[in-house]
């Protein structure tokens, strides 16, 4: 009999990170592989974010926080969030957690009854259907497709709404698709969720800053759902921070008491100097981050170039994030050198062993005839691994 949770053992091991650990485990038996695995920047945090935390020592920030974050913490999201995205929120409506994943969950177990459902456009990011598990909810999927640029319509998520429906929770830019929502786009589905009041918006928006098509618009950004709406974001994507684990939702009155509710009997408050160097992040200039982001952009079409000429990858060029997510299908049911491909989780895992480069399957991204490969590596890295891919695969 087992002592493990029901709970817990319906979950799923994070697909990005079980491939990562085993592109580690082969580096470390001396194989010459490339990761290209893990969203995360390769850029060091800007130096005067770290003076921010040298000096948060020095100065004995060592005690507990407020559980929401200290004060000027809040304001200075206050600040961003209206300066960046024109959207109102006091302090009191923001909640600064151990990373946007932290915040995502607050808000999931704060309006969530088990048998609760939330609507998830496909492709997600690999954590969400496991976080509604956790919290006891059912995951309701809207396939989408490279053909629509992986977005759902208006249409489409009015036809998924049931009476149990509490949710919908989406990125916009898009782990893993590399795309994003229009200003329209957005609009038409905010007014379809104004109409069923009892559905709480999760809107992901970690990825803004790293945007080469266009203007970021937030859904909160619309009246009739500024109610309804939890903004989720944070330093990791955009400062580099990845590793400082801080993130933040801005939501209204009602549900900021909630997260933190629930985040006071979870964690309390993040860590202490991680949250005074933020304050110096978010009070930079954007443009003191586009350094980061034209490199991302000049990335992206160096790898769109190389992918074109590998066969059996279809793949559209993402505007947004880090991330491309060619579909595969074209090897799916095929025998590659005595491996059945099954599913892009398979296709992935040959790519590693035949050659050693690590990407991650699209099943727990909820595609699975696709495969994500972040960009967040070297010049030299990604030419190598396109090199690499095409090679293996020329010989089928």
């Amino acid at each position: 009999m087992s002592k493990i949770s029901d709970r817990l053992n319906r979950l799923s091991y994070s697909q990005t990170f079980v491939m990562s650990n085993k592109a580690r485990e082969m580096k470390a038996a001396g194989i010459d592989v490339i990761s290209l695995t893990l969203g995360e920047p390769d850029f060091d945090v800007p130096q005067k974010i770290k003076q921010a935390a040298f000096d948060a020592i020095n100065e004995n920030y060592s005690h507990y926080s407020p559980v929401p974050g200290f004060l000027e913490l809040r304001q200075a999201i206050s600040e961003k969030l209206k300066r960046d995205n024109n959207l109102t929120y006091k302090p009191t409506q923001i909640c600064v957690s151990n990373g946007a994943k932290q915040s995502i969950l607050n808000v999931l177990t704060a309006v969530m009854n088990d048998g609760d459902e939330v609507i998830l456009p496909t492709p997600y990011w690999v954590s969400y259907d496991e976080m509604v598990k956790l919290v006891g909810g059912k995951s309701v999927f809207i396939k989408t497709s490279i053909d629509t640029e992986f977005k759902i319509t208006a249409d489409q998520l009015e036809k998924a709404i049931t009476p149990k429906t509490k949710v919908l929770l989406y990125s916009s830019p898009c782990n893993p698709s590399g795309s994003f929502y229009t200003g329209e786009e957005l609009e038409a589905i905010a007014n379809v969720i104004a109409r069923h009041p009892q559905i709480t918006i999760i809107s992901d928006e970690i990825y803004e800053f790293i945007n080469y098509g266009g203007s970021h618009v937030s859904i909160a950004s619309f009246p009739q759902v500024y109610e309804q709406t939890a903004v989720i974001n944070g330093m990791s994507k955009a400062f580099a921070m990845t590793g400082w684990r801080i993130g933040y939702s801005a939501c209204p009155e009602w549900l900021a008491k909630a997260c933190d509710k629930v985040q006071g009997q979870m964690t309390s408050g993040a860590n202490t100097v991680a949250q005074r160097a933020s304050i110096t992040a978010l009070q930079m200039d954007p443009s003191e981050l586009q350094y980061m982001i034209r490199e991302f952009h000049k990335r992206r079409d160096l790898v769109f170039d190389l992918m074109k000429n590998i066969k059996g990858f279809t793949c559209n060029l993402p505007k947004s994030a880090f991330y491309f997510f060619p579909d595969i299908s074209y090897y799916i049911g095929k025998n590659l050198n005595g491996t059945e491909i099954k599913d892009s989780d398979d296709f992935a895992m040959f790519l590693l062993e035949n050659a050693n480069v690590a990407c991650v399957g699209g099943v727990s991204f909820g595609s699975p005839e696709c495969i994500r490969f972040s960009y967040a590596a070297s010049e030299k890295d990604l030419k190598e691994a396109m090199h690499r891919i095409k090679k293996c695969l020329d010989q089928f």
